[in-house]
């Protein structure tokens, strides 16, 4: 019987070929996070510098039987290449090794099959999984046939891949067909909260950058807050109140990551959806990275990507206390720098997403008369109110405050306005 809790032993590979050494070093530093989130044991790490990909085997042959002594003389278990491997270089390295071998997309996908809750989650992650490995099927051989417990194994359910492609076909026919019903779903819900004119937050960033602890902190919830790569995968949303008092939804999505996976963007478009429909976007980055800004540029493209470039941003440089090095702030948006353990950094942050949401809002200030109680509620629940006093002399209240300029009550307010000029 084997150990289910042995950590798998682990080899990392990889290839330098633009010259920027510490930019690959961070990569490499990352899988190294990534097989560790997985309770992979890194024991050796194996890298060159070539000029281009060698077609074969990726790297070249006098690094195969480098790779090969070593795996042998370290006994190790699996083999994850920094890059996207061809069908043909998994065979053949794994031919020369007789070690499994997986490349970074497989080990995200992975990852994500592990992390995933949610129905539509799984489901997602089974779509991207059996994209990845519908071209690869011919040869695959070892390297798909691991239905145990281990790294590059977490395949979706229990289904022998390599045996029948029309049956992975019909597989995935069927979950597109699931998660129409699902994304259909989410999309009457996003409609129902535009329909009420809800303020929507969306919260992205880099794996790791402290989105799930700030969701926490703003809205006193409890999701799951760890320090590894892909804590949370399944979007979470929940209610937030803005000092002013106005709740708002403000939606958590999956982290981002270099080099993410095309299958997986495209798996999880529906739920990166909820950007779309945002009305303000928290950007969190750890300010604590080596790398922050690398990482920082790496979701900028991914919102890019995605067409919602055009909806507002607000930069949280998160992870202040860890600070060691120079930090430059991105001034090309307005920013917080801030520890979310700190309440007095939240309370401030707090204020200052409200401050850029009245940015783009209506400023109205109307009389009220007593009568007028439902107006007066409906302000209350529906706007950012900055001024709301009793006035003896017009025996009123008066109200100042913003409002989404397409919302209904918009109109309401300016027509009151007009009334009492």
């Amino acid at each position: 019987m084997t150990d289910k809790n042995k950590k798998e032993r682990v080899i990392l590979v990889g290839c330098q070929f633009d010259g920027n050494e510490a930019s690959f070093e961070q990569s490499m530093t990352e899988l190294d996070g990534l097989v560790r989130s997985v309770d992979g044991e890194v024991i050796a790490t194996l890298t060159q510098n070539r000029k281009k990909v060698e077609p074969s085997t990726y790297i070249g042959a006098g690094k195969v039987d480098e790779l090969a002594a070593l795996a042998e003389e370290l006994e190790a278990d699996l083999i994850v290449f920094n890059d996207e491997l061809t069908t043909g270089q998994v065979r053949n390295v794994n031919r020369e090794t007789g070690v499994t071998v997986v490349d970074r997309t497989q080990l995200i996908l992975d990852i994500f099959a592990k992390r995933a809750d949610s129905r539509e989650g799984k489901l997602q992650v089974e779509l991207a999984q059996l994209s990845y490995l519908l071209p690869r099927l011919a040869g695959q051989g070892l390297a798909l046939s691991r239905q145990g417990g281990g790294i590059g194994s977490k395949g979706p359910g229990e289904t022998q891949l390599e045996t029948d492609r029309r049956h992975i076909k019909r597989r995935m026919t069927d979950i597109e067909r699931q998660l129409k019903t699902v994304v259909e779903h989410r999309k009457r819900y996003r409609e129902r909260r535009k329909h009420n004119h809800v303020i929507q937050i969306a919260l992205v960033g880099y794996t790791n950058a402290g989105k799930s602890t700030l969701l926490n902190r703003l809205t006193e919830s409890a999701i799951l807050e760890e320090d590894m790569l892909f804590a949370t995968l399944d979007p979470t949303t929940r209610q937030f109140r803005l000092p002013s008092g106005l709740e708002v939804i403000l939606s958590d999505t999956v982290g981002f990551i270099r080099d993410l996976p095309t299958s997986l963007i495209a798996a999880f478009r529906s739920t990166l959806e909820e950007l779309a429909e945002a009305d303000l976007i928290l950007h969190v980055v750890d300010s604590s990275h080596d790398e922050y800004e690398q990482h920082q540029h790496t979701v900028q493209e991914l919102i890019k990507e995605l067409d919602v470039g055009h909806i507002p941003q607000l930069l949280i440089y998160n992870k202040e206390e860890k600070r060691t090095g120079a930090f430059y702030p991105d001034h090309s948006y307005p920013s917080v720098e801030m520890s979310a353990y700190k309440p007095e950094d939240v309370d401030l942050l707090s204020g200052q997403i409200e401050r850029e949401l009245i940015k783009k809002m209506l400023a109205y200030q109307v009389e009220i008369e007593p009568s007028n109680g439902k107006l007066l509620s409906t302000i209350k629940t529906n706007t950012i109110v900055t001024s709301l006093e009793w006035d003896e002399d017009k025996n009123g209240y008066n109200a100042s405050g913003f409002v989404k300029s397409d919302s209904p009550l918009a109109t309401v307010l300016q027509a009151s306005e007009q009334e009492q000029e």
